[in-house]
């Protein structure tokens, strides 16, 4: 019971703005962080699905531009999520990105037989959208992806 009380005044103490003379709440700050951190990843995530869906729908190709954004975004803020559940989800986000590029380089050759290669970005396109959508579902969830 004593450890109670003390847990109480120790949290309303930290709760304090800084207005009324406290020196805010680090407790708030962390709150706000990842609130912060959750709403970049679901623009990402968007920005990514839209990407995704239009890889694996034929003729709605809307270009790498929204992939670009999407991957800055990532990069810029992935330190702000280091220790947090949602550094998992810009580390998984950036990975796609890179691996599905590399896959796309190397299958780039195979344009020249025309249905090999049209199978194997098929393929890369799908994986990617499995990706996106698995990284979405853990998101929703509030839990970090695993490998």
């Amino acid at each position: 019971m004593k450890d109670d009380i003390i847990d109480v005044q120790a949290r309303e103490f930290r709760a304090q703005p800084p207005e009324q003379g406290g020196t805010g709440s680090q407790a708030q700050t962390g709150a706000d962080r990842l609130d912060r951190l959750v709403s970049v990843g679901w623009v990402s995530y968007v920005l990514h699905l839209i990407v995704a869906v239009s890889d694996v729908l034929p003729g709605t190709q809307v270009g790498v531009g929204l992939l670009i954004v999407a991957f800055v975004l990532d990069l810029v803020m992935r330190d702000d999520a280091a220790g947090t559940w949602q550094e998992s989800h810009f580390r998984w986000r950036i990975r796609t990105v890179i691996w599905a590029a590399l896959w796309y380089a190397i299958t780039a050759p195979l344009w020249i037989m025309l249905i090999p290669g049209w199978v194997a970005w098929s393929l890369v396109s799908i994986w990617f959208l499995y990706r996106i959508v698995r990284g979405m579902v853990c998101m929703r969830d509030g839990r970090p992806v695993l490998p």
